[in-house]
């Protein structure tokens, strides 16, 4: 047996011993519901301890089987490894070590210390004089991984100044895992995490970032690896508050799903805008101009003066019996408390309740100059006498969000009032009902009205907010849709993630200055990130030759990947050009994506299922990964991964929307080794001119 045959015996000897710590770990956490259970304690106490320990349990026994380590640091004796000098540590995707007065097997990849495994290099090891990564191979399906290699970087020879860095580029390991074909929900990249991911990745939770990614770059996977890097350093804080993933679809935060559970994090709320304002169904659907106006920041501004327009002065002093008193308070007394409470700007509800209260403390102070202090209960009596209510209603009434917006969207006279001077005659009309409900309980929402209803309810009383949100494809967020956002975001921080050059709606961003001010955080770093490993360069160039087209200020992106195919074929019939395609690429590893129109992907499902090729959608993929093809609309495709994409008639694609090269433009970066273009109609002029 060679060194390195010992070697590998011995590393998978660890892993064993690993697996069984872990299974030991996962047993201990089921134990510890058992005796937490029979402890001396409160009603409350006991209840809040059991279900601490069931949920640690939970998630412990709900952990994907996977390697338990990727990779190993072994610090030299010397120099500067400090107080890690000659120690050896494998690092993984979370911590295996039962006792915590004992250095663990395992290193969770988050700890401090494994911040070397991703940032040493020839030119700084950080004290590293062996970095090594470990290949892995599936046994069968659903069982678990061999390892089957080791792949080592010595770092403790610094090389002359004018030679490259040895470790610049990756190793076959390294490379391996990165190509590694695309199957099934995306994975983590915790192996593959690059020195410019991983500084992004342990920002402070006090950092707010805004990451513009180019196609291939991982600012998805940034962004989800930061959420558990946060939930890692700071579990109370952010437990606390809680944890928000906003995504563009559900297609989408199902293709994402996995990689949180699979770092040892659960129960984070992954959710659509739509979902966070989901106070009704959507059963509407508004015209493009009304659905402009509507998103538009603007009508913050109509929004709040609708709502505040319910205010008024008091037209009557109020009279209180008490007892032999009649208690009363002057008219200009009264119009003094609502003017006062109007100007401190807080919330609706809360202006409310001040407005009682100061009346009541009025009555108060005259009660103490007759009789002296009067008791709570005497207070409470006079906070609930009709003279009072009656005041407040009339000058500062309840207010609902369903009834303000319905009364703006169907009075033409109440929604000239608020929007004069704000919005255009032409701009009321396109969002003013022609057909009003019989009351706002019945109305039929659409999407953009329950942003509306957000912004109201938000006017109304705070909403609670998160520890730290996470924005994925938040380009494409309107102005209004950021203000709720900000409003859950509140003190936090938050991570936005996006690609201006992937803005396809029609209040895209076009300058990410401009959003980071509507989330309430115009001071965010925004950090490119223009390097990537998962796209080919082939493709890359393709996209980044149609950047001109697209009016937005983004770095060229730059791919490290040289294997990739680009094949663009004229075709009589799309249809079963499109079927052989499919053929062709299913002979190879990895997942297929046929991207249309929108209108057109129906035909091409039923010629691939009539040529008896199975095929799957993005918003319900096969679970068990068998069914390698999805057949998706263009519309669905932003922030999903291919191995082979096939791209069905391009110039539909561009024809179908205002900002259609825009949407090329995504469709064209979701492959990640080979991209097949098939059309029947001219390209577009777009992609005519970046192949010129």
């Amino acid at each position: 047996m060679t060194s390195l045959d010992a070697e590998l015996v011995s590393e998978r000897s660890h892993h064993e011993t690993c697996r069984a710590v872990m299974a030991a770990m996962v047993e201990g956490a089921a134990e510890h519901v058992v005796t937490g259970e029979d402890v001396s304690a409160s009603g409350a106490d006991a209840e809040a301890l059991g279900y601490t320990l069931r949920s640690r349990a939970r998630e412990m026994a709900e952990l994907p089987e996977t390697p338990l380590f990727f990779g190993r640091l072994d610090f030299a004796e010397s120099g500067a490894a400090g107080e890690h000098r000659g120690g050896r540590y494998h690092i993984g995707r979370r911590r295996i070590g039962i006792d915590p007065t004992v250095p663990p097997l395992v290193v969770d990849w988050r700890a401090p210390i494994s911040r070397a495994f991703y940032r040493a290099s020839a030119r700084d090891p950080q004290g590293v004089a062996v970095r090594r990564r470990f290949g892995w191979a599936p046994r069968s399906a659903g069982a678990a991984e061999d390892l089957t290699s080791f792949e080592d970087e010595h770092l403790d020879t610094r090389p002359d100044p004018g030679e490259p860095d040895p470790a610049s580029g990756p190793g076959a390991i390294l490379a391996g895992e990165i190509n590694r074909p695309r199957v099934g929900p995306m994975r983590d990249i915790v192996a593959t995490i690059q020195p410019e991911q991983d500084d992004l990745v342990r920002r402070a939770l006090t950092a707010s970032i805004c990451v513009q990614g180019a196609p291939g770059t991982g600012k998805t996977a940034v962004g989800l690896h930061r959420a558990a890097f946060l939930l890692y350093t700071h579990p109370r804080r952010i437990q606390r508050g809680g944890l928000l993933i906003v995504g563009p679809n559900r297609a989408f935060l199902h293709y994402i799903s996995e990689v949180l559970p699979a770092l040892g994090e659960t129960g984070i709320r992954q959710a659509t805008i739509d979902d966070e304002v989901g106070r009704h169904p959507i059963r509407a659907r508004d015209e493009p101009a009304a659905e402009v106006v509507k998103h538009d920041a603007r009508m913050a501004t109509v929004l709040r003066r609708a709502l505040y327009a319910r205010v008024g002065a008091p037209t009557e002093p109020v009279v209180i019996p008490d007892g032999s008193y009649r208690r009363r308070i002057p008219l200009d007394e009264l119009a003094r408390i609502v003017e006062r409470v109007r100007a401190e700007d807080t919330p609706y509800e809360v202006g409310r309740e001040r407005v009682r209260a100061r009346a009541v403390r009025v009555l108060q102070l005259q009660a103490e100059r007759n009789s002296g202090p009067p008791t709570g209960e005497w207070l409470r009596r006079m906070g609930r006498a009709r003279g009072l209510a009656a005041f407040v209603d009339g000058s500062w009434p309840k207010a609902g969000p369903e009834e303000v917006l319905a009364e703006l969207l169907t009075d033409p006279d109440a929604l000239a009032r608020a929007a004069d001077g704000v919005l255009t005659p032409a701009e009321q009309a396109a969002i003013h009902w022609t057909k009003p409900p019989r009351s706002a309980r019945s109305a039929r929402w659409s999407a953009a009205d329950l942003v509306l209803l957000d912004e109201i309810a938000g006017l109304i009383e705070r909403p609670g907010t998160y520890g730290h949100v996470v924005v994925d494809e938040a380009q494409d967020l309107s102005p209004m849709q950021c203000r709720a956002l900000a409003r859950r975001i509140g003190s936090g921080s938050v991570t936005v993630l996006g690609d201006l050059a992937q803005g396809t709606t029609p209040w895209a961003a076009r300058t990410w200055p401009d959003l980071l001010a509507h989330l309430g955080r115009p001071d965010a770093e925004v950090a490119p990130l223009t390097v990537g490993f998962r796209v080919p360069a082939v493709i890359v160039d393709l996209a980044n030759r149609l950047l001109a087209s697209l009016d937005v200020d983004v770095p060229a992106a730059r791919s490290l990947r040289r294997d990739g195919e680009l094949t663009i074929r004229e075709v009589a019939d799309p249809e079963p050009a499109t079927v052989a395609a499919v053929r062709a690429a299913l002979a190879r590893e990895g997942s297929i994506g046929v991207i249309a129109a929108d209108t057109g992907t129906e035909p091409l499902r039923a010629a691939l299922t009539a040529a008896g090729i199975a095929t799957t959608t993005a918003d319900a993929p096969d679970p068990t990964g068998v069914v390698r093809v999805t057949v998706l609309p263009a519309t669905l495709a932003k922030g999903l991964e291919y191995d082979h994409v096939v791209v069905v008639e391009p110039a539909a694609i561009v024809a179908a929307e205002a900002r259609g090269a825009g949407r090329l433009y995504v469709v064209l970066t979701r492959a990640v080794s080979r991209l097949d273009i098939v059309h029947a109609q001219p390209l577009p002029r777009v992609l005519r001119a970046a192949l010129e």
